[in-house]
C-alpha cells in the first residue's frame, strides 16, 4: 500500500463512502433510475482502490481496464438518467 499517500488514500476512500452514500439517498428520493446510474461509476472506484490496495500488483491489471469500461459506462449512464429528470419541453 506504499505506492499512495496517506492523505491520496483518505481521498479515496471517503470519495468511495460519499459515492454509497449518494446512491442510497438518491434511492430514499424515489429516483431509482438514478441510483442505478450511478452503480458503474461506484465499481469504477472499488476497482481502483482494490488495485492500489495491492501495490499496482501486474497479476490484478484487468482492474485498470474493468476501471476504464466502468467509468465509461457510469458516464453514460448518469448521462441517461440526468436526461431523464429534465423536464418535458411545452410548446
Amino acid at each position: 500500500m506504499h505506492s499512495l499517500s496517506l492523505g491520496t488514500w483518505w481521498i479515496h476512500i471517503a470519495s468511495v463512502i460519499e459515492w454509497s452514500l449518494a446512491i442510497i439517498l438518491m434511492q430514499r428520493r424515489g429516483l431509482k433510475g438514478m441510483a442505478l446510474a450511478m452503480l458503474p461509476a461506484l465499481v469504477s472506484a472499488t476497482a481502483a482502490c482494490t488495485w492500489h490496495l495491492f501495490d499496482n500488483a501486474e497479476s490484478l491489471r484487468s482492474l485498470v481496464t474493468l476501471q476504464a469500461w466502468a467509468t465509461l459506462v457510469g458516464n453514460c449512464t448518469l448521462a441517461l438518467a440526468a436526461r431523464q429528470l429534465l423536464p418535458t419541453k411545452v410548446t
